[in-house]
């Protein structure tokens, strides 16, 4: 009974980390045909997205914060700022009590250019949501956030040293 009930939630953890996968793959395509609608490089736009949404959030980033989400070391993230700062796509100011605290804000044009392109799809979600009870949602928004929470300290983790490196056995992993 127990093997049955694994069985199952392990059959629902692949389609859902499938479902997951497609949306991914979707999502970075998007990514790619924003930058290329910008004249950007996929990362530099992937970088505006980032300053813009923690903006829209309340919480602008600063150039640390940025290298981590994007994952760029510092000197890649000091060059991809240099570049959008020279093109107008962002700014970079020091709002903070500690002046040596410097914080991103977008260009005023790249909100406004976002809305545009990403205005059509946000429409479609929210027609594909609006069936859907708002617990509902609420309770996938938690799931997401829980999934979101145990990636990441599955990344914080030490990777398994991979087969063949004198490890003496085998890594065990099972790539959900």
């Amino acid at each position: 009974m127990a093997e049955a009930m694994g069985d199952e939630v392990a059959a629902r953890r692949e389609r859902l980390m499938e479902g997951l996968r497609i949306y991914g793959g979707h999502y970075a395509e998007l990514s790619r045909r924003f930058a290329a609608w910008l004249g950007l490089h996929s990362t530099d736009a992937t970088a505006v997205l980032e300053i813009a949404a923690a903006e829209e959030r309340g919480t602008p980033l600063s150039p640390a914060r940025l290298s981590e989400r994007i994952s760029l070391s510092t000197g890649a993230t000091t060059a991809l700022l240099n570049r959008l700062e020279a093109a107008g796509h962002l700014t970079r100011t020091r709002e903070h009590s500690d002046r040596r605290i410097v914080t991103l804000r977008s260009g005023p044009h790249v909100q406004e250019r976002a809305d545009e392109f990403f205005g059509p799809l946000a429409r479609r979600l929210d027609a594909a949501m609006s069936p859907y009870p708002p617990r509902l949602l609420e309770q996938f928004e938690q799931f997401v956030a829980e999934l979101n929470s145990t990636m990441d300290a599955h990344l914080a983790e030490r990777p398994p040293l991979p087969p063949g490196s004198g490890d003496g056995g085998s890594n065990g992993g099972s790539g959900a």
